[in-house]
C-alpha cells in the first residue's frame, strides 16, 4: 500500500467507528449491523465493571456477541430504554494490508437509566481495541474488546 492508500484506509476505519457509535447511540441496528464484518467476534465481558473497585454495574451487560447478524434489534436488549451516550477520540490505527488492521480508540461513555433503578447515571472511560478487515466490500470490524479504566455512577 502507498502512503495514500493507507491514510484512505485510516480514514475509513475512523468513518466506521463513528457510525458504530451513532448505530449504538440512536438504536439503528441496521446501521450497526452495516458496519460489522460478518464474523465478527464483539467482546463486552466486562465492560461496566470498574476496575478500581471491582463492580461490576451493569452484569446483564457481560456477553460475547459473534457474527453481524446476531447484533439486537432492541436498542435496549438488557432492560428498560437506557440512554448511551459514546465519544471516541486519539485513535491509534495500524494497516498491516490492504485487508488487515487493527486501532486502538479512547473513549468515554455515558449511560443514563430511567427512574428507580440502581443508579441514575453510569459515566466510564476506556479504551475499545479492535481489528478490522477488508474483503472487497470496505473496512468492516472484526474484533472488540473493552479495557475499562474507571467507571463512576451517581
Amino acid at each position: 500500500m502507498d502512503i495514500c492508500e493507507r491514510l484512505a484506509a485510516i480514514e475509513d476505519i475512523k468513518q466506521l467507528k463513528a457510525r458504530y457509535w451513532r448505530g449504538v447511540d440512536n438504536g439503528d441496528a441496521a446501521l450497526v449491523r452495516s458496519v460489522l464484518a460478518e464474523d465478527c467476534e464483539l467482546d463486552y465481558m466486562g465492560c461496566c465493571t470498574d476496575p478500581v473497585t471491582g463492580v461490576d454495574h451493569m452484569p446483564a451487560m457481560n456477553m460475547v456477541l459473534k457474527g453481524g447478524e446476531n447484533w439486537p434489534d432492541s436498542p435496549n436488549p438488557i432492560g428498560p430504554k437506557i440512554v448511551t451516550v459514546h465519544q471516541g477520540n486519539d485513535p491509534d490505527i495500524t494497516v498491516a494490508s490492504a485487508t488487515q488492521a487493527s486501532g486502538i480508540w479512547c473513549f468515554t461513555d455515558r449511560f443514563f437509566l430511567p427512574p428507580g433503578g440502581p443508579f441514575e447515571r453510569l459515566t466510564g472511560w476506556g479504551r475499545y481495541h479492535e481489528t478490522y478487515e477488508n474483503k472487497g466490500d470496505g473496512w468492516k470490524l472484526k474484533t472488540t474488546r473493552i479495557e475499562r479504566l474507571r467507571v463512576e455512577v451517581a
